[in-house]
């Protein structure tokens, strides 16, 4: 992600970094509704086979790439700490 910045508070995220940036390489960002609908390994990698959806409100969006901080399951999206 060279010269973006990505921010995020969720500090129990495998991704988080000091200063509440995202380090993944990566992100998918969806409807809450589709983040539901698609698997946990459906991640940014992915994201141009999944169908473009709206949302109303921000409050209608979800980080698809939150992997739980010292989850086993890292790899299974494809997506990578930088």
């Amino acid at each position: 992600m060279a010269n973006q910045h990505i921010h995020c508070t969720v500090s129990n995220c495998h991704y988080w970094a000091q200063g509440n940036m995202c380090d993944a390489n990566e992100i998918l960002v969806t409807s809450d509704q589709q983040g539901e609908s698609l698997g946990d390994s459906f991640d940014a990698p992915q994201a141009s086979t999944a169908s473009q959806v709206q949302a109303t409100t921000c409050m209608d969006t979800c980080c698809k790439t939150f992997v739980h901080k010292g989850s086993q399951e890292i790899s299974d999206d494809g997506v990578y700490r930088t």
